[in-house]
């Protein structure tokens, strides 16, 4: 048996729970969320980098959508409500292929029935708007993580490529990880600083995730993870999601990426703008200066690393599908996870190994995550607590 065949085998009984796709977003973007008008039930390869007929093909059994909405949103809480709202939509108009799932129960119950447990991920603490009620709003409707932050700071939480301003988590930026803590909903660390990181380890009773990040020892970007945070993920017992962004995982693309984006700052666009104009000058600059191409091996170089440092039931997947403009060659879209499988495979990974990397491990940290929310329950109810009591005027120190 060939690496591939085998790892699709082994994909057929410990398929991919998968830590981030904006798929949501580009329906949004698309078209306004009409479902008829981009049917995820057919081929839309020309257009997405996701649709059923690819999930199935790419062993995904679990999906963490991303009911992602930029910081500078107007109304962030609304926007947030209305990605949530598309996820429903879908899970009601595809019920052979996409389960519904909010406990680590519910992703066993779906890979018995052939099914794609479905979950939600919020990307950034601007989705609450300071608010610990609007946080538990997000979790009763299903929304099973948090990223603390996107690419801007939140009044009480630095990212990873903003402007130090609180310094990590501020007062009720921890509060904020209890309350997370409480619910059973996951501190997700993508996005964050360092800094940021580090303090939500110190103050999270919960094992923490990074739904979509990869090594910063092997590619300096702020977006990835330092290896002392990887270091305490097993005392954490959290899991860190790699991701195939290229500009993220092969330095080279990183270089280029800021070249690129100056060029679209220089004709006035923003830099992660993905609508046409954008991609048009993109195409124009490529033409230019061809882009640095990650594959297959340069993703492998970060699990191999991130394995070294953290061990091996600590790591998972984040492909980052339809929220990247550009993917590496072998991982092009949700159909590529045989092709990492299958060079793991070939550097001498397990077949216990890769079970971990694709199902075992997201499974266990959510059940971890429910475990310490049931003993939170019996000790303190919902947290009252507002940022203007614990850090003063939001913005502020």
């Amino acid at each position: 048996m060939g690496a591939l065949e085998e790892a699709r085998e082994l994909l057929r009984e410990f398929p991919v729970v998968d830590g981030h796709n904006d798929l949501p977003w580009a329906l949004r973007e698309q078209v306004r969320y009409d479902l008829d008008a981009l049917d995820i039930a057919g081929d839309q390869r020309d257009r997405l980098h996701t649709d059923l007929p690819r999930l199935r093909a790419g062993g995904v059994g679990a999906q963490y959508w991303s009911v992602y909405v930029p910081a500078e949103q107007p109304d962030p809480v609304a926007a947030t409500l209305e990605q949530i709202d598309c996820v429903h939509r879908m899970l009601r108009r595809y019920p052979a292929d996409l389960a519904p799932a909010r406990a680590a129960a519910d992703l066993e119950t779906a890979r018995a029935e052939g099914r794609i447990a479905s979950l939600m991920g919020a990307e950034g603490g601007h989705s609450i708007a300071n608010s610990l009620g609007t946080l538990r709003a997000l979790y009763a409707l299903g929304v099973r993580y948090m990223t603390l932050t996107h690419n801007s700071n939140v009044d009480w939480a630095d990212s990873a490529t903003d402007e130090p301003r609180a310094g990590g988590l501020t007062a009720f930026g921890r509060e904020v990880v209890r309350e997370m803590n409480r619910l059973g909903m996951l501190v997700d660390l993508s996005h964050v600083a360092a800094t940021t990181m580090r303090d939500a380890l110190d103050a999270s009773a919960a094992p923490v995730i990074f739904s979509h990040s990869s090594s910063r020892a092997v590619c300096d970007h702020p977006r990835n993870i330092p290896d002392d945070v990887l270091e305490r993920l097993p005392a954490n017992g959290g899991v860190a999601m790699v991701t195939f962004v290229p500009k993220f995982v092969l330095q080279a693309a990183v270089d280029w990426t800021a070249a690129a984006d100056d060029n679209l700052r220089a004709h006035g666009l923003h830099h992660l703008d993905t609508g046409p104009e954008a991609m048009r000058l993109h195409r124009a600059f490529e033409e230019r200066h061809p882009r640095p191409v990650a594959t297959v091996s340069t993703v492998a170089d970060h699990l191999d690393h991130m394995r070294e440092v953290a061990g091996i039931d600590h790591l998972g997947i984040g492909g980052d599908y339809d929220g990247t403009a550009f993917t590496p060659d072998g991982l092009d879209d949700v159909s590529g996870y045989p092709n990492l499988l299958a060079e793991l495979l070939d550097r001498g990974w397990s077949r216990t190994d890769l079970a971990k990397l694709t199902w075992r491990n997201a499974v266990r940290v959510l059940g971890a995550a429910e475990d310490v929310a049931r003993d939170l329950q019996t000790a303190r109810g919902p947290s009252l607590a507002t940022i203007e009591e614990l850090d003063g005027t939001p913005g502020g120190s």
